[in-house]
């Protein structure tokens, strides 16, 4: 049969059949413009569905949009350093790597119509509507149809076109439904080309505006793809020659040649905006992805006030103890993290990279300037304050994942050289790191719920598959020889009913020792939901260990510190005839792992090897409850309570 080449209107209707309009928003205004424009969609008598981008799959769901005859709307807010809000981030990473992947093809959200309006603030300048400027390209890169030109609201009034962002939304908002009433109508799509009716055809003659609408909207997009060109990556992964991490990089593209994409080229993690938060509270910032602070119980056993648990619990001098990290960036957003979701989020390394060496020299440095800031203090012992100039032990658990600075193993093996003892803090999303990270004093896991869905409310992780990298990150620390933790985080009415998954979680990793801390109240926050109510009281932490202690034959309740509202749990192999030795003998680990390294590996060692007998006062049902009687305890009152710390 002959194929009809001529055009006709039956062939090229378009239907709307509805509209679906996608929110990034974390304040609130990006979903209450979505819920706005839903409802005067509605009006029309077109069907309207509101979805929150966090709830919503692009890699299942994304390309059925395609063939719905459905009108896709993405409302995005900007954050001031560029980065979309948080529940938006997956589904933007997902977009991006789509965009530049050969396994979905240009064509894979051909027949998607779609239409982007971004919130941003122009005093941030560099960073204006970057997601919802990144969310048009992307969706442009993978054949999406544009149905109009992007619109973008301004939250600074100066800069605003018609005089705030809600005025700038309205504006936008009528020219969507005077086209969406157009293509409900039944738009023509242009001719093929392949008419052989000897004339013009009728379906070339579009809308006027509809193509300088298209026109311009092409041009905008066609430089910010140029852009892009230079930077294109080839989603693959390399192990970096000369790096016994192990650790993934990314590869570039440029004119067919892979590369490894060049450090001087790669953003600084600390932005300007990032750098005056974190200074404001109290990060002595170094180079551009590090940071060191003084704990607050650094400041108090430098007077005499007691210690941290870690002291209680191993046998840790909390006034020799540097907190720091060489990574700010994190790929998880906790509810009680007590930074307030200041720093960084990723998962990957994507920014420059400072080297090893001068992240510890200047860590070193910067703890030293503030520990002589207490010389002469009144109740400052001179015998601690000259021992807190020598640094002894780095806790590794500042903020955010220290495990994802590439060389974090050299980091490590200068802390040792140096005698300072290690205590690295992870947050089970990095399975392959832990097993090739270099013995460590002692290794910690944050195990901050025991189900799939807990973890996802209360850690709020990044990684798609964040629940199976959490199980083989348990599955890893299994398989180290030296000291391991879990640390569990107890929030009220969130996670602690879940005992029996606990339970199963630990006979997972079999770790050394489980701590079980009270959630700490930061205070109000924007951007979580905790409440005092959320924060157990000691006896309630007490309680829960207890029970969970009766759940696992082989370990036992060994130490208690009442002033951090914190149990430690312990391995019963470390109740050596009838007591416990849970403190670690700092300098038999310090041979050990120098004889680790200088036999190339060859010489291993166990958990068993280097430790030293636990106190009396720090062991649990003590009258002292953990408080050091060497010390003497401070009870402050009408202040408010400083909740840093490691």
């Amino acid at each position: 049969m002959k194929k009809n080449n001529n055009c006709s209107d039956k062939d090229t209707v378009v239907h709307v059949s509805g509209v679906k309009i996608f929110y990034g928003s974390q304040t609130g205004t990006a979903k209450g413009f979505a819920v706005e424009l839903s409802e005067e969609v509605k009006t029309l008598g077109i069907p309207a569905e509101v979805t929150d981008m966090k709830d919503y799959d692009p890699d299942d769901q994304l390309a059925d949009e395609c063939t719905s005859k459905s009108i896709c709307v993405f409302i995005v807010a900007t954050y001031t350093d560029g980065q979309p809000t948080e529940n938006a981030e997956w589904f933007c990473k997902w977009l991006e790597e789509a965009s530049t992947d050969f396994r979905y093809g240009k064509t894979y959200l051909k027949g998607l119509r779609y239409a982007v309006f971004g919130l941003g603030n122009s005093v941030y300048v560099g960073h204006f509507n970057t997601v919802g400027k990144n969310v048009d390209k992307w969706l442009w890169m993978l054949s999406g149809m544009r149905i109009m030109t992007r619109g973008e609201g301004d939250c600074n009034v100066v800069k605003s076109r018609n005089g705030s962002i809600q005025a700038d939304f309205l504006a936008w908002k009528v020219k969507f439904l005077n086209r969406l009433q157009a293509l409900a109508k039944g738009e023509k799509k242009s001719c093929s080309g392949n008419c052989k009716t000897g004339g013009t055809c009728k379906n070339k003659r579009k809308d006027r505006q509809v193509m300088e609408e298209e026109k311009a909207a092409l041009q905008n997009v066609s430089s910010e793809v140029s852009e892009l060109s230079s930077s294109v990556f080839l989603h693959g992964t390399l192990k970096e020659e000369g790096r016994g991490d192990g650790q993934m990089v990314k590869l570039s593209k440029l004119n067919g040649v892979k590369k490894i994409e060049d450090e001087g080229e790669r953003r600084e993690m600390i932005t300007p905006a990032l750098r005056e938060a974190l200074t404001k509270q109290g990060y002595k910032l170094i180079g551009s992805h590090s940071g060191v602070k003084l704990c607050r119980w650094t400041k108090s056993m430098l007077r005499g006030r007691g210690g941290c648990y870690k002291h209680t619990f191993y046998g840790i001098e909390s006034h020799r103890c540097m907190e720091t990290t060489p990574s700010l960036a994190c790929a998880n957003k906790c509810v009680f993290c007590w930074r307030h979701h200041t720093n960084p989020v990723g998962t990957e390394w994507r920014w420059k990279m400072d080297p090893a060496e001068k992240i510890l020299q200047d860590a070193v440095e910067k703890h030293q300037n503030m520990i002589r800031q207490f010389r002469g203090v009144p109740g400052v012992k001179p015998e601690r304050y000259e021992e807190g100039l020598a640094v002894k032990h780095c806790a590794l658990s500042l903020v955010g994942e220290p495990i994802m600075y590439p060389e974090i193993n050299t980091f490590i093996r200068l802390l040792h050289s140096h005698h300072i003892s290690s205590f690295l803090v992870t947050n089970a999303q990095f399975p392959q790191e832990i097993r090739s990270l270099e013995p460590v004093t002692q290794l910690y896991v944050s195990v901050d719920a025991s189900t799939k869905d807990s973890l996802k409310k209360i850690d709020r992780p990044l990684f798609k598959d964040f629940w199976p990298r959490f199980l083989d990150s348990l599955k890893a620390l299994g398989e180290k020889r030296q000291r391991t933790v879990y640390r569990l985080t107890l929030v009220k009415a969130w996670n602690v009913e879940e005992m029996q998954a606990y339970s199963e979680l630990i006979a997972l990793g079999q770790p050394d020792f489980i701590e079980v801390k009270g959630v700490t109240y930061c205070g109000e926050s924007s951007a979580s939901s905790l409440t005092m109510a959320n924060v157990p009281w000691h006896q309630e932490v007490v309680a829960f260990v207890q029970q969970l202690a009766d759940m696992l034959p082989q370990y036992e309740i060994a130490c208690e510190h009442e002033h951090s509202n914190c149990l430690l749990i312990a391995h019963t192999k470390f109740k050596v005839e009838g007591e416990w030795w849970t403190w670690i003998d700092y300098e038999r680990f310090q041979e050990l792992v120098q004889a680790h390294e200088e036999s190339g590996g060859q010489q291993s060692f166990s958990a068993l090897d280097y430790i030293a007998k636990t106190p009396s006062w720090a062991l649990f049902g003590a009258s002292e409850q953990g408080f050091d009687p060497a010390d003497t305890r401070f009870q402050r009152r009408n202040k408010t309570k400083d909740i840093s710390g490691c």
